[in-house]
């Protein structure tokens, strides 16, 4: 009676119908066996890493050291450090207390409360966004709003808010319906009168149209790479229920709405004149959603915001801090650009202060700093590399000239 002829014990191909086959202690398998089984091992191997790497362990900061990690890399606007820091405490606490009270009858519900920041340019609004997207243990992205227009004109959709927090946490669905959204330059997208526009506003009041369920939270249908380029590809349910957004924007203009509203210009016998100039001098601090609402944003969308802040102009104290004081101060940032050339850079107070005069006289901010300490090193940076100089000290005298040969000098002074 013949053997039965060897063959492997998982396909069933005899020795002929292949190259190789390894002896077990009661079987046998193949190379074509053994190289598939390889691969649904790796395969479920990068499942398991994968969730393992995108699942955001929540380690909750205090309000207090929220704000000290953000004084490392701001100066200033204390009250609007504040209410950054107390939001996403309390978002951390509402991601947890989802999780205790799913084993529990507790019918207290914590609703997430979004932000609006308003601010003048320079001032750091996307600055302290980009600070706390440093420390953070949940998803966290910023976007523009400037690219969005309604559905079925050029321009971005509003999901693709949504689409750029999925890739920050690998495509992550629970990471990202746990994530924060920085919106910014949102009033960019005011419609262009306090009345209802009657002709159509694509990239105005029908984006933030479109925003309402976005903000308040619903289950929304992201397309993973993006909208219009890929129509073919699969859509993504995310529930925006507990993201919190975070929209930041300028507001030129809003502080004429307010003025009007706390009578500025009243004239009398009875009038305080010095609080009167107080006031004049940051009318900010007295916005409110009413204004907002006057400077174009709809009732619906400001609803949806309950939380408004401000953040103070900068005084010559603060640009002055802003130079030297940051973690990336501007200062240090030069020093280190030429320090990487082998130069020991070293500069005068007297032109730390004249930086600050000229950037208080160009209402820019702390970008203002940027683009002076730029005119006045550039042919500094642009000769020094080529030369054996290790040392460079940047005196009031060489300041002045280069920045009078510079285009800054050529602005108009409001």
């Amino acid at each position: 009676m013949a053997k039965n002829p060897l063959h492997c014990s998982f396909c069933g191909r005899s020795r002929d119908e292949v190259k190789i086959l390894i002896a077990g202690q009661e079987g046998h398998i193949c190379e074509n066996c053994v190289e598939h089984a390889r691969e649904i091992i790796d395969q479920e191997l990068v499942v398991r890493d994968d969730k393992t790497a995108s699942s955001f362990k929540l380690t909750v900061k205090k309000p207090v050291e929220i704000k000290k990690f953000l004084d490392e890399y701001v100066i200033g606007q204390d009250d609007a450090k504040k209410v950054l820091a107390v939001a996403v405490y309390n978002h951390y606490k509402r991601l947890q207390q989802k999780t205790i009270d799913s084993n529990n009858s507790n019918d207290v519900e914590i609703e997430k409360s979004n932000i609006i920041m308003v601010g003048e340019t320079g001032t750091g609004k996307t600055l302290l966004a980009k600070s706390i997207a440093r420390m953070l243990n949940v998803p966290f992205t910023i976007v523009d709003a400037t690219v969005f227009t309604e559905a079925g004109y050029v321009g971005e959709d509003v999901e693709s808010i949504l689409t750029r927090l999925l890739q920050v946490c690998n495509y992550d669905v629970s990471a990202a319906e746990r994530g924060i959204v920085y919106i910014d330059e949102i009033d960019k997208i005011a419609r262009k009168g306090d009345n209802p526009s009657i002709t159509r506003d694509v990239s105005g009041e029908g984006v933030q149209q479109g925003m309402l369920k976005l903000l308040e939270g619903t289950d929304v249908l992201v397309p993973p790479q993006g909208g219009r380029k890929h129509p073919e590809q699969k859509l993504i349910k995310i529930n925006t229920q507990n993201i919190l957004f975070i929209c930041g924007g300028a507001f030129d203009g809003i502080d004429k709405i307010i003025a009007r509203r706390v009578q500025t210009n009243t004239i009398g016998f009875n009038v305080d004149k010095e609080q009167q100039e107080v006031m004049k001098k940051n009318l900010l601090r007295y916005v409110n959603a009413r204004d907002l609402k006057a400077f174009g944003l709809i009732p619906e969308l400001l609803g949806r915001l309950p939380v408004v802040t401000q953040l103070d102009p900068l005084d010559a104290l603060t640009l002055r801090a802003i130079l030297t004081e940051p973690r990336n101060a501007l200062v240090k940032q030069y020093k280190k650009l030429f320090e990487l050339e082998g130069i020991q850079l070293s500069i005068d107070e007297e032109v730390l202060d004249f930086m600050v005069v000229k950037a208080m006289e160009y209402k820019l901010g702390a970008r203002g700093l940027r683009s002076i300490c730029e005119g006045i090193l550039t042919d500094a940076m642009f000769e020094l590399p080529s030369s054996r100089q290790t040392q460079f000290t940047l005196d009031m005298e060489y300041a002045k000239r280069k920045f009078d040969k510079s285009k800054l000098s050529l602005l108009k002074v409001a």
